[in-house]
């Protein structure tokens, strides 16, 4: 028998199985959301296939992966002050939209990803005080330099793997006061806004390299940037924007 519990809207998780069947909607203790905000709990896996948040200051453990599927959106802005913790990868589909961690300071910063983030032309990413064991890479995606009014902030974040933000369009982009153990990626963005392609205030292990971006990459001192400190080598546009 399948026993079915409402999260905050259609939000559904499956937590007993169906006996002799393999054709389960959903693994037995994941979620599935297509509207509204996700509780406090445990789930083995998270799917988002429509306008989805997290609810309030809830305290979130997702035991596999979070995926957010071809054009739904999970947490815009990262409004929500939950703390998230996903053990496995967190994939990010065309057009979608993904908010992780909080750009309150305030809040506690204890949101993380035990794999990698990967993105595929995603609408957007907001990032920030999130902690990922992997990787982030994200490819191509945005809504253009002159369709959909969008920002892609990647601030504050601590990534243990390399860091890639290449193809990217909108208003503003940039990475921001991240700590990267690895290389760090940074090509053919493009932003509507003179202030975008701030690559500014990093810590990062290995190699920064900036190429293609319209506007070119730059240290924004107007924005309190600083210079990133580059363990292995900066070249193409960050050349100059080290310390």
């Amino acid at each position: 028998m399948v026993k079915l519990r409402l999260l905050f809207g259609l939000c559904v998780v499956l937590v007993v199985g169906v006996a002799g069947s393999s054709a389960l909607a959903s693994p037995p203790g994941s979620l599935t959301c297509s509207s509204g905000a996700i509780a406090s709990g445990t789930y083995k896996g998270v799917t988002v296939t429509g306008q989805c948040t997290f609810a309030g200051d809830a305290v979130i453990t997702i035991d596999g992966n979070l995926v957010v599927s071809d054009g739904a959106a999970l947490n815009d802005h990262a409004r929500s002050t939950a703390t998230v913790n996903v053990s496995g990868n967190v994939l990010v589909g065309k057009g979608a939209v993904l908010g992780l961690g909080t750009y309150n300071p305030s809040a506690p910063h204890n949101s993380s990803v035990g794999g990698n983030i990967i993105a595929n032309q995603p609408l957007s990413l907001y990032l920030s005080f999130l902690r990922v064991h992997g990787n982030l890479i994200s490819n191509g995606g945005g809504g253009g330099v002159t369709g959909e009014f969008r920002n892609f902030p990647t601030k504050d974040d601590t990534i243990d793997g390399n860091l890639s933000v290449t193809g990217w369009s909108g208003f503003w982009v940039g990475l921001i006061r991240d700590t990267v153990g690895g290389s760090v990626t940074f090509s053919n963005n493009s932003g509507n806004n003179p202030d975008s392609s701030e690559v500014m205030t990093n810590v990062i292990g290995g190699n920064l390299v900036c190429t293609g971006n319209t506007p070119v990459a730059t240290v924004n001192p107007d924005d309190g940037g600083m210079p990133n400190v580059v363990g292995g080598t900066a070249t193409g546009e960050c050349a100059g924007l080290t310390g």
